[in-house]
């Protein structure tokens, strides 16, 4: 393909990926106190502080929800225009990555909203006293949890991205193996820099899973791709 052609399919799959996520934000929209009410259940109050406060929260609302219920097509689209980089053998395991990549992304995402979030929450409530009581508002709620759950997903896909990288011969089992070292310093530098707590154990939530999916990167790689 020349680069023309390239440009021509990455533009068709941008519009197709737009046009998913404007179904997704239509179908959340059209459900969005069900939407709001699962995404607050793990608080017991939330406030808003301005006339129009929550019906622009509500539409922010509705377009993360739109792009992780469209998540599926996204990941589609992606691997699908890196399809031709590979070979014919190869093509046939990628067939794998779309439905992987959604579940890992999913699977994050839900391991942070259950398990990490909470965590997050009460590591605030701790400092409320009698005379300080917490009035969060939805906004503040909001953008917290996304910046919680959201990087969860997609630190969740480093396995695929490693391996991808590893069929195209732009990494090795060697190369890896060689930097794992650097991995786990970052991989806690991020985590502090990416959770928006100074919570160790939320911190740590995020930065043992991704050292984690690194090695399995790492011995999938060495031990199955033989690389």
């Amino acid at each position: 393909m020349t680069v023309t052609d390239h440009l021509t399919e990455l533009r068709g799959r941008i519009i197709k990926s737009v046009i998913a996520v404007a179904v997704g934000v239509a179908f959340c929209a059209w459900q969005i106190d069900a939407v709001v009410a699962f995404l607050t259940s793990p608080v017991e109050r939330l406030y808003v502080m301005k006339p129009a406060e929550a019906f622009l929260i509500y539409m922010k609302i509705a377009l993360w929800s739109g792009v992780i219920a469209a998540s599926p097509v996204l990941f589609y689209q992606l691997w699908a225009f890196l399809l031709p980089a590979f070979t014919r053998h190869e093509k046939k395991g990628l067939l794998l990555f779309v439905p992987l990549s959604t579940m890992l992304f999913l699977g994050g995402i839900s391991f942070s909203f259950f398990i990490v979030l909470p965590q997050g929450l009460r590591f605030f409530m701790t400092f409320a006293m009698e005379s300080v009581q917490p009035l969060w508002s939805l906004e503040g709620y909001l953008d917290f949890a996304v910046l919680m759950v959201i990087p969860f997903g997609i630190i969740f896909n480093i396995p695929l991205v490693l391996i991808a990288a590893a069929q195209m011969g732009i990494v090795s089992s060697v190369q890896l193996t060689r930097v794992r070292k650097y991995i786990i310093v970052i991989s806690f530098a991020a985590a502090a820099v990416i959770t928006p707590t100074t919570d160790m154990v939320s911190q740590s939530l995020l930065a043992i899973p991704m050292v984690l999916l690194y090695e399995m990167s790492l011995a999938f790689i060495r031990y199955g791709l033989k690389k």
